[in-house]
């Protein structure tokens, strides 16, 4: 059972003050924006005043809920952007920001004119987060871009997955939250600068370059090398024993004895302590060079015995072992449900919506959860009589279809 936490909507945060106007759809920006408002920034989210953000589209059970995670804590303001009025307004908005994260294809800010440059006119301050796939520049930046896209091109998909099979894309927009994180990092280091006087910057945010990052030396690997990685599945080219292993009764077990202290511990525990001492595997190089004989004992060990068993063996000798869970075994884990990594959200469709908590845990300025994900143009009538538009004018707004108030 998932531990029940009440939000805190008063609960300032250590970004409260910072405005950011997320003009972005689907994933990347809307990572961005979320650690921002995760820890009180105000997030001002810029929607289709018609049909939202397209996030609001990816359904499970007939509900929103990938826009209920990575909207919580944040406002809506349903404006057309094909409106003079209503963009002379986005742009008044703007003025009043800190940070504008857009994701539209490069040049297509300018050609709604809200230029950085134009922008800084106004807010010389402001912080421009930029996000495409292939970057703001270069033979590809014109190119509409995808996560599944750069996580292919990138190298990733072709190190994931079986030696015999063809490469594996992820099952979730890994791209797109590798990209969402860098930005909200550079974000910060950008507003740092601001706050030592200096100007508000441009955050050239690609999703291919984030996610070619992770990958490490693969490329000085290659060239010192002249050979490709295999894909190896759930092993590693660069230590063993690392893999998933079955279970008498069905369940999987991950291991990973990646430094050599663990490896002879582990060794010692299946009973196979002679291998210590054997050239063809008494070193991680030697044990990667000999893997499927490395691995055999230890899965003969796993494959014996029950999970329960062995997860209490690894667990009284310290072995580097953990438990391949399901969702539904994640959130009932007595340490997930202990530390609240998954939470309850509030929600008025749905009553509660399960979730994961604000990462990271700071102790002295904690984010928190203030706001469930907002209905389209909830907060629409609120921001623009922040910018000085009446009753009357909004409702002139609404009635063209430029603008909606929502719930």
């Amino acid at each position: 059972m998932v531990h029940r936490r009440d939000f805190t909507p008063d609960q300032p945060g250590p970004l409260a003050g910072l405005r950011v106007v997320d003009l972005s759809r689907l994933v990347a920006g809307n990572m961005v924006s979320l650690q921002l408002a995760d820890h009180g920034a105000e997030v001002i989210k810029i929607e289709d005043p018609q049909k939202g953000d397209p996030l609001r589209a990816w359904r499970v059970g007939g509900h929103s809920i990938h826009w209920k995670v990575y909207a919580r804590n944040k406002k809506s303001l349903a404006l057309s952007l094909r409106d003079p009025e209503t963009l002379a307004l986005l742009a008044d908005l703007l003025a009043t920001a800190d940070v504008l994260i857009e994701n539209f294809r490069p040049g297509t800010l300018e050609a709604m004119g809200l230029a950085p440059a134009v922008l800084w006119a106004r807010n010389p301050g402001l912080i421009v987060v930029r996000i495409s796939g292939f970057g703001q520049d270069g033979p590809y930046a014109e190119r509409p871009g995808f996560g599944s896209l750069v996580e292919g091109m990138s190298g990733f998909a072709a190190m994931n997955g079986f030696a015999d099979r063809e490469p594996v894309l992820p099952p979730l927009a890994l791209a797109d939250m590798i990209a969402g994180l860098y930005g909200a990092y550079a974000v910060m280091i950008a507003r740092r600068e601001v706050e030592r006087g200096g100007p508000g910057q441009v955050i050239d945010l690609p999703l291919l370059d984030p996610i070619v990052s992770i990958l490490g030396p693969q490329a000085e690997a290659f060239r010192t090398s002249g050979k490709l990685p295999p894909r190896t599945g759930s092993r590693s080219n660069t230590t063993s024993p690392r893999n998933v292993f079955r279970t008498r009764d069905g369940r999987f077990i991950a291991i990973s004895a990646s430094i050599q202290t663990m490896a002879e511990r582990l060794l010692r525990v299946v009973g196979r302590a002679d291998m210590i001492a054997d050239p063809r595997f008494a070193t991680n190089t030697a044990r990667v060079a000999n893997v499927a004989e490395t691995e055999a004992p230890i899965a003969a060990f796993i494959a014996a015995r029950d999970f329960a068993e062995v997860m209490a063996i690894f667990e009284r000798a310290e072995i580097t072992a953990a438990p391949v869970y399901d969702v539904d075994q994640l959130i009932a884990d007595p340490h997930v449900v202990a530390r609240e990594v998954i939470v309850d959200m509030p929600d008025a469709e749905m009553g509660q919506v399960m979730m994961h908590n604000v990462v990271p845990r700071l102790s002295h300025t904690p984010g928190g959860l203030r706001l469930p994900a907002p209905g389209l143009g909830e907060h629409t009538a609120a921001v623009l009589a922040g910018l000085g538009c009446d009753e009357q004018r909004i409702a002139g707004l609404v009635a063209r279809g430029v603008i909606a108030t929502g719930p």
